[in-house]
């Protein structure tokens, strides 16, 4: 009877644990769901904005602070240092247009952090910001640039000029358009190198940004050129099974990697100043094949479940099971907000304020789970929007 009565408590008790379960679960995230006019606001910056910019700021203001920042990014990619500094340049570009009042401190780091690149570029070489597999190789095209270089200092000269023009820079933006321009014609599908042989969709259409700002800011006109590496993209670069666009190609245009989480997001971004149907196209593809969400938490997986890839530096640790990829959450921040999808966006911040592990201290936020490079990928998902306005507003909106 003892027994029975030990056997019958201990059923009740995993009855009772299992219901507390279905009750509790689902409302975990709760806890952690953002009111998202606290990130992410129509006009003006946001509070949570303000504070992640405050980390960044303050980085940028004390060398000692920002040079052991830089040293620990680079002892594990040295593009993150770059990239870093290029979503920091376009978040300050969308504050600066956000919050006249405050423009001058903007762009006066703006400018720091442009000059300092450059200059670095110059001292070292394009492979200071590449990966060491860059020097194991040859670039097919003949000016043996990187794009990924390119593109990005290209794309910082223009946003900071189109929040206030700096003679100074308008010779660097069109020497660095007109190489691009060059050397991406080059390529059977339009398309310049990052590594040697090896092209990526995220640069390529970096570089077709930039290149339309250029042309907006100085009366240029490369939209034929833009036209056909459209007509190209659509014809040879993508895949057939999810309609998305390949993350990484041959100079020649042989697929080498399929649709990837963390390129497919930023390049449906950078899709909408060069063709917005086309853009939502791929923002639609890619949420059905990436985004998922569990118990009221959002996130992103790398690959499609028609691809299979191989974890590494852009991905981030996978989540086995789940397929949670750090890397593809954080930039489908930039689209779902570029995108104005809400929905999605609330679900991805509720997994931030989870799994991220935010720190705010002295007016200042940082993410304990990320590094500088993802936190200024945040910064830019929380304030975008004016500058791909502005370009729209100059050039007329006509793609």
């Amino acid at each position: 009877m003892k027994k029975f009565l030990l056997l019958q408590k201990s059923i009740l008790a995993v009855v009772a644990f299992a219901v507390a379960a279905g009750i509790w679960l689902p409302s975990v995230h709760l806890l952690f769901k953002p009111n998202l006019d606290r990130y992410v606001s129509g006009e003006g910056i946001s509070p949570k904005a303000r504070a992640l910019a405050a980390r960044h700021l303050a980085l940028w203001s004390d060398p000692e602070l920002r040079a052991g920042e830089i040293a620990k990014m680079r002892q594990n990619n040295a593009e993150w240092d770059f990239m870093a500094r290029t979503f920091f340049v376009l978040a300050l570009g969308n504050m600066a247009l956000r919050e006249p009042e405050a423009r001058d401190q903007y762009l006066e780091i703006m400018d720091a952090i442009i000059d300092e690149t450059i200059r670095l570029e110059e001292a070292n070489g394009a492979h200071y910001f590449l990966m060491a597999y860059a020097k194991y190789g040859h670039f097919r095209s003949s000016d043996g640039r990187s794009l990924f270089v390119d593109s990005e200092i290209a794309l910082m000269l223009a946003v900071r000029r189109l929040v206030e023009e700096k003679e100074a820079y308008k010779p660097l933006l069109a020497e660095r358009v007109e190489a691009m321009v060059v050397y991406m014609q080059e390529s059977p599908v339009l398309s310049g190198e990052s590594y040697p042989d090896e092209a990526w969709m995220f640069c390529n259409t970096t570089a077709l940004v930039a290149i339309r700002i250029a042309d907006v800011l100085d009366g240029t006109d490369h939209s034929d050129f833009i036209d056909r590496w459209l007509e190209v993209a659509k014809r040879e670069l993508v895949d057939p099974e999810t309609g998305l666009l390949v993350s990484s190609f041959t100079f020649a245009g042989r697929p080498k990697d399929g649709p990837e989480g963390s390129s497919i997001w930023m390049v449906a971004h950078n899709l909408l100043l060069v063709d917005r149907a086309f853009a939502e196209d791929q923002y639609r593809r890619a949420k059905d094949a990436l985004s998922a969400s569990i118990l009221g938490f959002g996130y992103a997986r790398e690959w499609p479940a028609t691809w299979a890839g191989p974890m590494d530096v852009d991905s981030g640790p996978i989540v086995p099971v789940l397929e949670i990829s750090a890397g593809s959450s954080g930039m489908a921040l930039i689209a779902a907000s570029a995108f104005g999808d809400r929905t999605y966006l609330s679900s991805l911040l509720t997994s931030l304020n989870f799994g991220g592990f935010p720190i705010e201290k002295d007016g200042q936020l940082r993410y304990a789970a990320s590094n500088q490079v993802g936190d200024a990928v945040m910064l830019y998902a929380m304030v975008l929007g004016p500058a791909w306005a502005e370009v729209e507003r100059r050039g007329g909106g006509s793609w």
